[in-house]
């Protein structure tokens, strides 16, 4: 089996700076909005090289939408930058209304995403985003697993026309994707071939995935891993030909287990190859205070996590 390593961690929220960075020197019509959290969303560099093309819009995140909305008419790309939990649930009516139903060529992207934005609390640790943003008709869903893969995914979407959620989180995590890879929106990376168990995963779990896997391989078991980085859309034909194979399925998710990751999967086995599935995520409560390690370990949201629901989805195959 494959092994993957890594040399140091760093936040995916500063794979998104380098990314809009990069983009600010490439691409003339990228321009950047932001809540008041410059920092928090890293976009100092940016702002540095471009001051012409940053607004600052302040604590009004409805009003950031909808002029960020306005400014693709005149041909721009706007990427709106705040929490997760501010970045969706927060201005749901705007993204609906002015961005989704309009066709906008927004880039909504959002840090701070699932439990582990820690101390801040279950009032700032949104995990129902992935569920509001997927079922608005004609979004993009994109939630990456490092500092790598978020930097990619930003220059990656300023080329794809139409609106865009983009999640990444606070914690530093390992970087253990290539540093050079393409981005493609809509298709799953294979990172590890195995025949007994499919897990897909996204986001910060697809470390956890990884390390999980090592350890079921020591107990005789052979794991294959996808990293579900895009989930809507979602590769279908990479689930599908993994499971044809395996015979059952595992998702992981640092969101709430209904309206994520884990549900979309299940309407895919449903309609074409009904195998069993079982589901790390939060089991539909709030979050609470505590380190991104705490809560992690007591929402079970790890490879420890992992490796035992791989054992229930395998008894009963």
């Amino acid at each position: 089996m494959k092994k993957y390593t890594f040399t140091e961690k760093k936040d995916t929220r500063s794979g998104f700076g380098a990314g809009l960075a990069e983009l600010g020197r490439t691409n003339p019509n990228v321009v950047a909005l932001c809540a008041d959290l410059i920092g928090s969303l890293k976009m100092e560099k940016f702002i540095e090289e471009n001051p012409e093309r940053f607004f600052q819009i302040g604590i009004a995140e409805a009003n950031m939408i909808g002029i960020a909305a306005g400014l693709t008419i005149g041909g721009k790309i706007p990427f709106t930058g705040t929490f997760a939990n501010f970045s969706t649930g927060r201005v749901y009516d705007q993204i609906r209304q002015s961005v989704a139903y309009s066709e906008k060529n927004v880039k909504i992207c959002a840090s701070h995403a699932g439990l582990t934005l820690g101390e801040d609390g279950a009032t700032h640790q949104i995990l129902e985003d992935i569920g509001l943003m997927k079922m608005l008709p004609g979004m993009t869903v994109i939630n990456t697993c490092d500092y790598n893969q978020t930097k990619a995914a930003t220059i990656a979407i300023a080329d794809y026309h139409g609106p865009v959620y983009l999640r990444f989180g606070r914690p530093v995590v390992p970087v253990f994707m290539p540093e050079n890879e393409k981005f493609e929106i809509g298709k799953a990376i294979q990172l590890t071939e195995g025949t007994d168990v499919t897990i897909v995963a996204t986001g910060h779990l697809v470390w956890e995935a990884l390390q999980a896997s090592e350890q079921l391989e020591a107990m005789g078991i052979s794991a294959e891993v996808i990293n579900i980085h895009t989930i809507k859309p979602l590769d279908e034909t990479a689930i599908l030909k993994s499971v044809a194979k395996t015979g059952c399925i595992v998702t992981a998710e640092e969101h709430n287990i209904i309206g994520g990751l884990g549900e979309s999967v299940s309407r895919v086995l449903v309609q074409n190859n009904l195998v069993p599935q079982e589901f790390v995520a939060v089991n539909d409560s709030f979050g609470e205070s505590g380190t991104p390690a705490q809560l992690m370990e007591k929402y079970e949201l790890n490879d420890k996590a992992i490796v035992k629901a791989v054992q229930k989805v395998i008894s009963r195959k």
